[in-house]
């Protein structure tokens, strides 16, 4: 099985000489073997941050079963739990089962799923790439309020072989790469909104009004 990698690009700090070449030699050793892949827009940043404490209480969140717009059948649910599992455990949020009360709801839709031809000779494709696209939406339970919305785009390319069954393998390889990835990158972009107070009005509940007594 012919297959590479390139890890996705992330916004790399000022880093120390002996942790910089450990990172390049990382990435050098990455390109061998596996899959490219990558996912648009800032990734984590490596080197010279701090994570910060959050105040008070995690936001409670309920991620809702994507919508599947895509012709690629029953991705839903897959990208749906990799949504959960990145978002349990990178995202400053509390995930919580849609029977539970929570602040926040999480509904999204993946828009398009394609596999464009990267390289090919007159009688046949050598390279092809899955390309996929998700919007999410975050909405306040209580004041119904969009608060957050994102489009996320993730790439994984592979090489395509003459065994029809193996190519599919591959493309399913590379749309679970695509979504995991995807996954990792909302769950930091959602985690520096958590991290930054903006979500903190949304999740804070009014105190009750009261009436002077006459």
């Amino acid at each position: 099985m012919s297959l590479r990698i390139r890890a996705r690009s992330l916004q790399i700090g000022l880093i120390p000489g002996a942790e910089c070449s450990a990172i390049v030699l990382s990435m050098l050793l990455l390109t061998g073997c596996g899959y490219q892949f990558r996912v648009e827009g800032a990734g984590p940043t490596i080197g010279g941050t701090s994570t910060p404490t959050l105040s008070g209480p995690p936001p409670r969140l309920v991620i809702k079963t994507l919508e599947n717009n895509s012709f690629e059948p029953n991705l839903e649910t897959r990208y749906t739990n990799y949504l959960r599992h990145e978002f349990s455990s990178g995202s400053g949020a509390q995930i919580v089962p849609e029977s539970e009360a929570a602040d926040l709801v999480l509904t999204g839709q993946i828009l398009s799923v394609t596999t464009p031809t990267l390289s090919f000779t007159q009688t046949t494709t050598l390279e092809s790439r899955t390309e996929v696209i998700i919007l999410v939406k975050v909405e306040e339970t209580r004041t119904k309020k969009m608060v957050w919305i994102q489009t996320a785009k993730g790439f994984s390319e592979f090489f395509v072989t003459t065994d029809l069954q193996e190519n599919r393998a591959l493309q399913n390889r590379a749309l679970e790469q695509a979504g995991r990835f995807i996954a990792e990158d909302l769950a930091s972009r959602f985690l520096l909104q958590v991290e930054s107070g903006k979500l903190s009005k949304a999740t804070k509940t009014p105190a009750p009004s009261t009436r002077e007594s006459r």
